[in-house]
């Protein structure tokens, strides 16, 4: 990485007419939400299972719950995603109902091989024959559906991501340097640290564009389970899956992410935490100042994060990565829920 403030041929706009992305260095991503309910829609919705006399046909995606995301880091794509999938499929019947039921898939996700993800067959109605076709889906039938989930994925490396990776001057040999990494937050955060080179420049003499960032948080929790979820060691590494190292005592360090987030305590407390915080790919030695004031109302405990010092081309992607990685992953991890 360049001095903070000094030029870049990395980022010489001649490389690029438009001056778009050059040599895709910056990180980009890519919302792949709507795209994906579509392709699976468009994979799964009058798709036949058909074998040992069966004959199913799938006839509506009654749920597709989730997420997905595709990133483009220094010319290397990384994909997130994560569903919860619901289908209803019908066959005729020797009588003359037809027989229907369900096909639950609730963990495709990028930290589960194909061949891993559940899949769950019911059926509406119990009767001899209608077990037969459940059998049926729940030996070939599952084989088939996991076929269309590989479809889903190549698509949204190979489809979804065109344009994603932007030609260069030398486009070949970009192509060779390219690669897919499938990961999630984890996985995406260890690699940012491997390609982040060590970089020992101070940027005292350079002036750094700043902003303040400050969000409002509602758990369904008491004011000193939330303080616990921050301060034991355990509870850190459950909603951010990753080893961490953390002592939650004035003057102690903190690593989170793969030690991509870092920093020291100031002060920590059950009402308020102070930490001296920087990502690892901010200009070098630059911290920013984090307040968590955790403030325990009648039914709910409210969060107030103020975080001053925080680059000004980070911002977006702080508020971001505060909602998805802290605030989101500990309603989900600890059931914490989303106050309404």
């Amino acid at each position: 990485m360049a001095k903070w403030g000094e030029g870049d041929p990395r980022w010489i706009v001649e490389e690029r007419p438009d001056a778009t992305n050059v040599n895709n260095w910056h990180w980009t991503e890519k919302n792949a939400c709507a795209w994906s309910q579509e392709k699976l829609k468009e994979l799964f919705i009058n798709f036949k299972i058909e074998g040992e006399g069966v004959l199913c046909k799938i006839t509506e995606m009654e749920k597709c719950e989730g997420e997905a995301v595709a990133n483009n880091r220094k010319g290397k794509l990384i994909f997130f995603y994560e569903w919860n999938i619901v289908l209803k499929w019908i066959s005729d019947g020797n009588s003359s109902k037809d027989i229907e039921g369900k096909i639950n898939i609730p963990n495709l996700s990028e930290e589960n091989d194909i061949s891993e993800v559940d899949i769950e067959v019911t059926l509406k109605d119990s009767t001899d024959e209608g077990e037969k076709v459940k059998q049926f889906l729940h030996t070939k039938g599952k084989d088939a559906i996991r076929e269309k989930l590989k479809k889903y994925v190549s698509s949204l490396k190979e489809e979804f991501t065109k344009g994603m990776i932007l030609p260069k001057k030398d486009n070949d040999k970009e192509k060779e340097n390219i690669s897919n990494i499938t990961s999630g937050f984890n996985i995406k955060m260890q690699m940012n640290a491997a390609m982040t080179p060590t970089n020992n420049n101070k940027t005292a003499n350079c002036k750094i564009s700043t902003t303040t960032i400050k969000q409002n948080v509602k758990f369904q929790c008491r004011a000193d389970e939330f303080y616990n979820v921050l301060s034991s060691i355990e509870m850190v590494q459950a909603f951010t899956k990753n080893p961490v190292k953390l002592e939650p005592k004035k003057n102690g360090q903190f690593e989170l992410f793969g030690g991509n987030i870092h920093g020291e305590f100031i002060e920590i407390t059950p009402t308020k935490i102070i930490q001296k915080w920087r990502c690892k790919q901010w200009p070098s030695e630059h911290f920013s100042d984090v307040t968590i004031d955790i403030c325990e109302k009648n039914d709910h405990t409210e969060v107030n994060l103020t975080q001053s010092g925080v680059p000004v081309s980070e911002e977006l992607s702080t508020k971001e990565n505060w909602d998805r990685y802290y605030w989101d992953a500990i309603k989900r991890t600890f059931g914490f829920g989303y106050f309404m």
